[in-house]
């Protein structure tokens, strides 16, 4: 008979352990092989010619604590979110994401040095699954984002404003904060414009997630929203073309504008689905009361 304590550790995806066996062999591959690291994480300056390091930087960690919180955060969102998404749509989110976080930081760290002129962001090898964790979590916010999650009750909902908070504050007291913020930055962000825009969704034969429950300035508090949405409208206009004509070839709007409630009737059936998918982990992780010796005897002479 399983406790309560250990089922949690149980129920496991078979794409996340495998995903989670990926990662270890990579941290173990560049601890006993330290040579393969330039070729493996992003390092701005070889990545030309070395444009794989794009994929491969994200799938390995260069650390053992970040090799184990990456592990467990994989295996616990990946219950959630995988039965929601299906495997092949949360792999290709993971693909897509990692690409995309990647290629920014490669950018950002090329814009760095013109400025500052500093080789440092041309030589720091960038590294780490914490970019595709950081879009996970914007994938929990979406699906179930009003569960309280953590012993402080925590809405699903502001845990990547949380998390980008206290890793924007801890980056004033840690040295190496450029190796892990831009990616966690970037995560979150490419996390939420692949769920917002570019997602297929099967039920509705549309792409993203139009909700105004999931608009960009949801990951402020309320009394900035203001300020942040008129910003959000510029590049929402701007990447929101090709969806928008995609949802009036389905008939979801009218002029350019949303058919009423069509949003909340998309946003509902997410949070159904997130919460059926919850509650179908919490059923299985229940304990089932053992059978008595007899019962099990007397059941199998009845099948004999």
């Amino acid at each position: 008979m399983s406790s309560p304590g250990a089922s949690m550790f149980t129920n496991f995806t078979k794409l996340c352990k495998g995903l989670a066996l990926v990662l270890v062999v990579g941290h173990l591959l560049v601890q006993f092989v330290p040579a393969t690291v330039p070729y493996l994480a992003l390092i701005p300056a070889r990545t030309i010619p070395f444009g794989w390091n794009l994929i491969t930087s994200g799938y390995f960690e260069l650390s053992v604590y970040g090799v184990v919180i990456s592990t467990v955060s994989l295996l616990f969102m990946g219950k959630f979110l995988e039965p929601v998404w299906g495997s092949k749509e949360f792999l290709k989110f993971i693909f897509v994401v990692n690409f995309l976080t990647y290629l920014c930081v490669f950018v950002t760290a090329i814009a760095l040095y013109y400025i500052t002129r500093l080789e440092i962001y041309l030589y720091m090898p960038f590294a780490g699954f914490h970019g595709v964790l950081a879009g996970l979590l914007v994938g929990i916010k979406q699906i179930m984002p009003d569960q309280e999650v953590l012993l402080v009750k925590i809405k699903a909902k502001w845990l990547p404003s949380i998390m980008l908070v206290l890793s924007i504050a801890s980056s004033f007291f840690t040295l190496n904060s450029a190796a892990y913020l831009p990616t966690l930055i970037f995560g979150t962000y490419m996390g939420w414009l692949y769920l917002r825009y570019f997602q297929r969704r099967p039920e509705t034969k549309l792409r993203g997630d139009p909700s105004d429950d999931f608009a960009f300035s949801t990951f402020f508090p309320e009394f900035i929203r203001p300020i942040i949405d008129p910003i959000a409208s510029i590049f929402h206009r701007m990447l929101c073309g090709r969806s928008n004509a995609t949802s009036e070839d389905h008939g979801y709007t009218t002029s350019g504008a949303p058919l009423p409630g069509s949003d909340s009737v998309e946003a509902s059936r997410r949070r159904e689905r997130g919460a059926r998918a919850l509650e179908e982990r919490l059923a299985s992780e229940r304990v089932v009361p053992p059978r008595s010796k007899e019962e099990s005897q007397s059941d199998a002479l009845d099948s004999v």
